[in-house]
């Protein structure tokens, strides 16, 4: 028997709407990254943790929590350093909320995060206002139908090898490559898209339409 991954929310300071939501569960872990705790705030939620340098944090600083401070010249982001504690204290199921539109470096670097936990062992995304990205080694995964999106894969490394069913463009044992990007903006028109990946890694992108 498999135990259970322990679930982990973090929450990022890119910019969302005022109607922006998310609904993490009821057990899990919450830290607020810098000034992704004007967002966790927002929600009415309390964070187990506040971590950053607090360069742009627009709140004052809680009182009642847990609060790590770093340096403001240090190699990780706010959010890098959010995910390392998240996985030092056993969580690998990490979801990152308030990590998508803004700074486009800020973006990237939010990606690469994503790889850092796939690499590490653990299970990430991100979660933006329009936009979620998850990456995926070998293996088969499925996904449900969603009218209101589209679904958009891209390799994640220099080559990945996939094949698709359920898509209005399926893909069979396709080498896809970092440089072009074919797997852009398809769509979901079977109860469930099957994705199988025989080599590589793979960024999967769901985005409103």
């Amino acid at each position: 028997m498999t135990s259970e991954k322990k679930i982990c929310w973090i929450f990022g300071g890119a910019p969302v709407s005022s109607g922006y939501t998310v609904d993490p569960p009821s057990d899990a872990y919450l830290i607020a990254a810098d000034n992704g705790y004007s967002l966790i705030k927002r929600l009415d939620l309390k964070p187990n943790v506040l971590v950053g340098d607090f360069d742009s944090i627009t709140e004052d600083i809680p009182t009642d929590c847990e609060v790590i401070t770093a340096p403001a010249e240090k190699d990780d982001t706010d959010t890098m350093l959010a995910v390392k504690i998240a996985m030092s204290r056993g969580y690998s199921d990490i979801t990152i909320a308030g990590s998508l539109g803004g700074r486009l470096d800020h973006t990237i670097a939010n990606i690469q995060t994503l790889a850092y936990i796939v690499n590490n062992g653990g299970n990430g995304r991100l979660i933006g206002e329009r936009d979620t990205a998850e990456i995926f080694g070998a293996g088969e995964y499925r996904f449900s139908q969603n009218d209101s999106m589209y679904f958009s894969i891209f390799s994640f490394g220099e080559e990945s090898v996939v094949t698709t069913r359920g898509t209005r463009y399926d893909l069979d044992c396709y080498r896809l490559t970092d440089s072009f990007p074919l797997g852009v903006s398809n769509e979901i028109i079977s109860s469930e898209c099957t994705l199988k990946i025989e080599k590589g890694r793979v960024l999967v992108i769901f985005s409103k339409k």
